[in-house]
């Protein structure tokens, strides 16, 4: 079976009123971006856009530029970050509706729902905790409430506002389907979610389709919930290290300590660890995650964590043996982290220190992989 490319898509970059709310007027992830600072010498801060092309997400032809850039690169879709955190508040939609109401914007998608709590980054309260950090400006930026929306799931009547708000998109011809199911990702599983996937899978069959196809993250001791048609990939993040390593004993240690510190990875390492779980992956519902970079220190500063020594060409080499073996475990999707997370030094645009090269190591790796 021929590998087909899922590319993480961020939302981020454009504007919305909760963000001039919480960061301040005109704030999108550009900010943190420009604000990221060398950490070290050798540090490659801040990203720079290739040719300054600090895009905003709310203007078509951004949007459109970027499906066209990665379909000519051999990206087959994007896994676009939808942010529902109840029926009251749902966020950062804007580049979703473009391509929805524009048929001529040629790109495979589904939604991946980041459902948890939008909280401060530098709390300690569970779930998802994105927020920039801009080192310097602790007292500025951390006043305030620690949640700042919450995560509800709700009843019976909130999932099928929230099944209807997502219908036109699961009826788009572009919208990614596996087995006549339109594709559903959920980032954070929990049993609670049972009962709702029930409903959408009742709904969906309701509106013609059969079920619902949900995906999650798959992680360590992950508990693989009864069947609903899911595939489960592995992120980024249960590869960067092994659970009892000595690494992860040091870092928990000075966590507890309160020290701040920034913790750095091997790419090569990451890597390795990614090819060896893959190879172990064999069971059908399982499909396989890739990684360009990782360097969230634009968000986290010096509590940040970087992986070290990505390049071009090892990227291409490393996709390349993912590839094959995806294919030889007959598997139709890579799921890869990121096509613009430029906050966390993930992304396939380009940028001014290496212009199309992770872009064109993509191609190759699927090219050479027929």
């Amino acid at each position: 079976m021929k590998t087909k490319i899922i590319a993480m898509y961020l939302p981020q970059f454009h504007e919305i009123p909760e963000n001039n709310e919480f960061w301040g007027e005109g704030f999108t992830d550009w900010v943190t971006v420009k604000k990221a600072k060398s950490l070290y010498e050798g540090h490659d801060q801040p990203k720079v856009p290739l040719d300054n092309n600090y895009y905003d997400l709310s203007k078509k032809e951004n949007v459109k530029w970027q499906t066209e850039l990665a379909k000519k690169y051999g990206v087959y879709g994007f896994g676009i970050y939808h942010y529902w955190f109840n029926s009251d508040k749902n966020i950062l939609t804007k580049p979703a509706q473009i391509i929805l109401d524009n048929k001529d914007i040629d790109i495979n998608y589904f939604y991946i729902w980041d459902n948890g709590n939008w909280a401060r980054s530098w709390s300690n309260i569970p779930g998802n905790d994105w927020a920039p950090f801009f080192e310097g400006d602790k007292e500025k930026t951390h006043k305030g409430k620690a949640v700042l929306i919450p995560y509800i799931l709700g009843t019976e009547t909130d999932w099928a506002r929230h099944f209807n708000y997502l219908l036109p998109y699961f009826n788009d011809c572009r919208h990614i389907k596996i087995n006549n199911r339109p594709v559903f990702g959920i980032y954070n599983y929990s049993k609670e979610l049972e009962p709702m996937m029930d409903c959408w899978d009742s709904l969906a069959k309701k509106y013609g389709f059969d079920g619902i196809h949900f995906i999650f993250h798959h992680v360590f001791d992950f508990h693989i919930p009864k069947s609903y048609h899911q595939y489960f990939y592995e992120p980024l993040h249960c590869s960067w290290r092994n659970r009892f390593s000595i690494r992860k004993i040091a870092y928990k240690a000075m966590q507890i300590a309160g020290m701040k510190f920034l913790e750095i990875y091997s790419y090569d390492g990451v890597w390795r660890n990614i090819l060896r779980s893959a190879k172990n992956a064999k069971s059908k519902n399982i499909s396989l995650g890739a990684f360009v970079a990782y360097d969230d220190t634009p968000r986290r500063g010096t509590r940040g964590k970087l992986i070290k020594g990505a390049t071009p060409s090892k990227f291409h080499k490393y996709m390349s043996r993912l590839i094959k073996i995806s294919q030889a475990q007959n598997k139709e999707y890579i799921f890869l982290t990121a096509w613009n997370e430029w906050g966390e030094g993930a992304f396939l645009e380009p940028d001014m220190s290496n212009k199309y090269d992770y872009l064109n190591a993509l191609k190759s790796a699927l090219e050479e992989n027929g």
